[in-house]
């Protein structure tokens, strides 16, 4: 069965993966290593490595899989092989495990259970793997089109790379609703552009998943997947698989064009690329964004986006002086300038925050919208526009950037703070000829003082001895600090690595298990006397499956997520050391007469909205889908600020299993909601405190619902909160929304009806037993 008939007939079926990657870049310059093996099936147990500098190569030779290296540091993945494209334009269109990079002796293997594995010979882990184990894989193949699929005994589609994209789409690829491609890296930071299609339809481009700022405006709300034609045309399709939004390159229907690619490019702007025969180089032949300038943040921290002399946009900091290439361009302004402030104008430029992008957007006249700014001290800057309606958008951050153009009617203001007085006056000395009063002048010839001598040297002699001995003191303590660290494997705190423990080193942390914070969680203290939280899993899982979850899990990082410090995989042993939250966990502070009254009700809803936002990072922002398997007040710790963060996160039934990704994450939701009923009411996580909160709100009266323990509920703040966590709780999975939904329903930004009954609060009997049971990693 060739390739394009397997793709056929994967596409009558509607499964679609979810990985969320962004790719190694482009032209790899660097070369893809020295020895090819053209085959039209990959065996079971055959083996790219780093070392061997070998390459699996399609039929036809224009694609090729292995190994790339860039500055010492290799990945995996398939890029162009044709002869007709030279080496340093065979770009990449698919990475394994996308930012992943590992050590020189890596290898890349079709595992005898039928299984993709990427091995990191650094950190001695299995970095990626396709979890087709148990999927009866017999041979894989790397197609003509360059999609590189599993196949069993029977010849059909198991697994295949077009249902995992990262930044790019080939012809014939297809990118669904429950999909994205991500930009790729850059300088080792993972990419904040996306690409979506969003639930109306919509094919949006996005920065950090929260602002749009490009989109298809296609009309049709039955979209299900968009799709790159080899004729050089770009479509989203309906259930009839009929063409409702196109764009169409350059040079469409060409014929003399052989190879295309659409990609999601590192500055954030969407492209369509084709091969040029005759100047033998890629040409982007579409793009969405026309004016570059207007991909948010295209400048980041470098400053505002302009136009050169030469038509090329380039990144310039007006704020400040420096010429440092790698310094951040941050608004001069400062809280609390004791000199005062004053505005600086800029015209023709338009300007916004991006740390956080939020706004405030009022209706008023140029001078009051600069007065504005200039009497609140917590504004740094602000932009006047004048289109159709007059708006004043007012910035609170120091991180700012935008864009500068003639053609802009938009006037910007920045805060600075007034010049201080730099130099204060220094009172003059006494005359520096006249001696200090504590000293005499020696008059007369000069002298030799014998037991001055014999003190001056007795005194040196001491000093250093003593300064030998500090030395060897200092050297001793430097060394057993340096195998102590080399026996835990740290790797510091800047570190991607994780701290690998020993059983008897976990018993020493956390003092034979002397201190229990929660259902097998321990407290322990490291080395560096930094306290973690230690979780005894009592799970009985293989070391190899083991470590690849928890070096998925180790690389996931996020301010509202706790972080996973290290491990103990030992015999029979499974820890997790997790960083430690000082108040606990929130279902500990809800139950605490004192804790709770901190617990504000503006608190409970930042709270609400904080553990929404990691739970869609889990879902839609991480390499893979990643869910949580078990939400609930327990795995929400609290720091000593009160600042949320979700905790043992992945560790639920499903984890890495893409194909049940769906059903994850409606689990969630679900979970999510009843946690929302339950910090609203302050009750305890009884199965009918739903059906309870759902009887009152019902009945008219929702005030009953609030924990009668504090005060300041909101009204407003409250229906929205019981309305997101009945939806969430639909027993119809299809009605509950995504966490993407229920963010912008929070932040009041998205307007929900009344959801209809029934819900449900009490998980089914088969998810209860799953959970109770040991986590499967």
């Amino acid at each position: 069965m060739s390739c394009y008939l397997l793709r056929a007939y994967l596409d009558m079926f509607g499964q679609e993966r979810i990985l969320f990657n962004s790719p190694f870049l482009l032209c790899i310059s660097i070369g893809f290593l020295l020895f090819s093996v053209v085959v039209s099936e990959i065996q079971l147990g055959s083996i790219l490595s780093v070392v061997e500098n070998n390459y699996w190569v399609s039929s036809n030779g224009d694609f090729a899989i292995g190994f790339f290296n860039r500055l010492d540091q290799y990945r995996v993945g398939i890029r162009f092989n044709s002869n007709s494209i030279p080496i340093g334009q065979q770009t990449a269109v698919w990475v394994a495990g996308a930012d992943l990079m590992v050590g020189n002796k890596s290898s890349f293997q079709l595992t005898q259970n039928g299984e993709l594995v990427l091995f990191d010979s650094a950190k001695g882990v299995i970095a990626w793997t396709s979890n087709t184990a148990n999927s009866s894989v017999a041979s894989a193949v790397l197609c003509d089109n360059g999609n590189l699929v599993l196949l069993n005994g029977k010849k059909d589609i198991v697994w295949q790379s077009f249902d995992n994209p990262s930044d790019t789409l080939l012809p014939g690829q297809n990118l669904s609703v429950h999909q994205m491609l991500r930009a790729a890296s850059r300088n080792s930071v993972s990419s904040y552009y996306s690409l979506y299609i969003d639930v109306s339809g919509q094919l949006e481009l996005r920065w950090e998943s929260s602002v749009t700022y490009w989109t298809s405006r296609s009309l049709s709300q039955s979209i299900l997947r968009a799709t790159l034609s080899s004729e050089g045309s770009f479509h989203l399709l309906d259930q009839r698989s009929k063409s409702v939004w196109s764009v169409f390159g350059e040079d469409h229907n060409d014929s003399n064009v052989k190879f295309r690619f659409l990609r999601l490019d590192v500055d954030g702007n969407l492209r369509l690329y084709s091969w040029i025969e005759d100047s033998r180089s890629w040409r982007s032949v579409w793009q969405a964004v026309g004016n570059q300038c207007k991909v948010f943040a295209t400048c980041g921290l470098c400053g505002i986006c302009v136009f050169n002399a030469s038509g090329s946009p380039v990144c310039k900091c007006p704020f400040t002086s420096t010429t440092e290439s790698n310094s951040k361009c941050l608004v001069p302004y400062r809280q609390g300038c004791k000199s005062g402030s004053s505005m600086i104008t800029y015209e023709h430029t338009f300007l916004y925050g991006i740390y956080p992008p939020n706004e405030t957007i009022t209706q008023t006249s140029l001078e009051q919208c600069k007065s504005l700014c200039q009497e609140d001290r917590l504004c740094t800057a602000v932009t006047f526009t004048n289109h159709r309606t007059a708006q004043c958008r007012m910035k609170k951050t120091i991180y700012i950037t935008g864009h500068s153009n003639p053609s802009l009617s938009s006037i910007s203001f920045v805060k600075t703070c007034s010049d201080p007085i730099a130099v204060q006056p220094i009172h003059p000395t006494s005359s520096s000829s006249s001696p200090p009063p504590h000293y005499t002048t020696l008059k007369g010839p000069n002298k030799f003082c014998i037991p001055c001598l014999i003190g001056v040297a007795s005194g040196t002699f001491v000093a250093f001895v003593l300064l030998q001995f500090g030395i060897g003191i200092c050297i001793y303590k430097r060394i057993n600090h340096i195998r102590r660290k080399a026996a835990l494997a740290y790797m510091g705190p800047n570190s991607k690595g994780l701290i690998i423990l020993s059983y008897p080193e976990i018993k020493d942390l956390t003092v034979n298990f002397k201190h229990q914070i929660g259902p097998r969680m321990f407290k322990g203290m490291l080395s560096n006397q930094r306290p973690v939280a230690v979780k005894d899993l009592k799970v009985n899982v293989e070391e190899r499956k083991f470590r690849s979850a928890v070096s998925k899990i180790g690389s996931i990082y996020h301010k509202n997520l706790v972080k996973l410090e290290g491990f103990c995989c030992e015999s029979g042993y499974r820890f997790l050391v997790y960083e430690f939250a000082k108040n606990g966990s929130l279902g500990k502070c809800i139950e605490d007469p004192k804790m709770c009254k901190r617990l504000t009700w503006k608190k409970r809803m930042e709270i609400c909205l904080t553990v929404a936002r990691a739970i869609s990072y889990l879902h839609t922002e991480c390499r893979e889908f990643v869910s949580h398997g078990n939400l609930k007040c327990e795995n929400v710790v609290l720091d000593e600020s009160l600042e949320a963060k979700v905790s043992e996160f992945g560790l639920g039934r499903g984890h890495g299993e893409a194909s049940d990704s769906s059903g994850e994450a409606e689990r969630d939701v679900r979970d999510f909601g009843k946690m929302v009923v339950v910090l609203v009411s302050g009750r305890q996580e009884a199965d009918d405190v739903c059906e309870w909160a759902y009887e009152k709100w019902v009945g008219g009266q929702a005030e009953r619902v609030a924990d009668e323990r504090i005060g300041g509920v909101n009204s407003d703040e409250l229906e929205r909160a019981l309305r997101t966590a009945f939806w969430c709780l639909q027993v119809d999975v299809r009605m509950r929304p995504s966490m993407g939904e229920v963010i912008k329903v929070l932040e009041g930004t998205l307007t929900v009806d009344p959801p209809p009954p029934p819900f449900v609060c009490r998980s089914p009997p088969e998810e209860e037993e799953s959970l109770e049971s040991d986590p499967e990693l």
